[in-house]
């Protein structure tokens, strides 16, 4: 494997940085010496995060415990940060935050070199934001299956929300789950993306004769989830089917909305969608389902 590699975009305004698995698309909003400062620091930070990773790699692979653990690299400790709440719950690793907790470090890095109005990291959708007060980000909700979008979210400086993370059978990463794609919005682009990964896997129909699954070791050997059983095709199912596997996925959404750990998630499966969050009477996104329109906001 190569080193890192940095270059502009065609547009001549936004920086690609790539090493490894890790594909980042950065863009920022400021004065030009303030950006060209911002991408300066994100491309001297960026050069040491995987070999740091690698570094720590058999420990990130395994599950996280309650207590937590001490790990040295900074990326390491985000995505550790990010999956310890839920650890008294289900069974995750560190790695379920990977994508979000670089895209954090990258953006922190940036943040911290220039003065911005706004700023974005997207790893692979896994997406870290920067918003100075009266500056908004208008971003698409991906399908992760199919070509388009499932809608649009609005977030504003004065929300919460400063991370995005979508997930799902067809995503990057091996689920458990049968979901299409799950998108929330949270604090951090880690907190995003573990609760991504834990929504999306909770949205199942066990025991589908139709719903194949294998060993995630068959699929990957380095597979964080070892031997457990991850989906690896979903036949058509009747709205019924599908409504049910969308409601496991809101009953995790709903419960880690309650517990703080997300602000609003969007579930999505064929014909069935599940909104979790509201604020107040603004809404922020509006996302369609089964032909007709539904709202998503965010709680602030």
């Amino acid at each position: 494997m190569g080193g890192p590699i940095a270059a502009m975009l065609p547009d001549g305004e936004r920086l690609h940085l790539q090493h490894g698995p890790i594909d980042l698309i950065i863009g920022a909003d400021g004065a030009a010496g303030e950006v060209a400062r911002a991408y300066g620091s994100a491309i001297q930070r960026f050069e040491t995060v995987l070999s740091r990773l690698v570094q720590e790699l058999p420990d990130l692979r395994s599950a996280c415990l309650p207590q937590g653990r001490a790990f040295a690299g900074p990326v390491a400790r985000r995505m550790e940060a990010a999956v310890r709440p839920h650890a008294n719950e289900v069974f995750v690793t560190p790695m379920a935050a990977v994508a979000g907790a670089v895209a954090d470090e990258i953006l922190s890095a940036m943040v911290a070199a220039a003065t911005l109005s706004r700023a974005y990291v997207n790893n692979g959708g896994d997406i870290a934001l920067h918003l100075a007060p009266g500056t908004r980000f208008d971003l698409a909700i991906a399908r992760l299956e199919s070509v388009g979008e499932h809608g649009r979210v609005r977030i504003e400086a004065s929300d919460p929300i400063r991370g995005v993370a979508t997930s799902g059978r067809g995503g990057r990463s091996l689920s458990l789950g049968i979901a299409e794609s799950v998108t929330v919005l949270a604090r951090t682009a880690a907190a995003a993306d573990a609760a991504a990964t834990l929504i999306a896997n909770a949205v199942d129909l066990p025991g589908h004769p139709g719903v194949r699954r294998v060993p995630a070791n068959e699929c990957d050997p380095d597979s964080d989830l070892g031997d457990r059983s991850v989906v690896v095709g979903c036949p058509p199912l009747t709205p019924a089917e599908a409504e049910e596997a969308v409601a496991r996925g809101a009953i995790e959404a709903s419960r880690l909305r309650a517990a703080g750990l997300i602000e609003a998630a969007a579930v999505f499966l064929q014909s069935a969608c599940r909104i979790e969050g509201v604020l107040g009477d603004r809404a922020v996104a509006a996302v369609p389902a089964r032909g007709q329109q539904q709202e998503m906001s965010v709680h602030a």
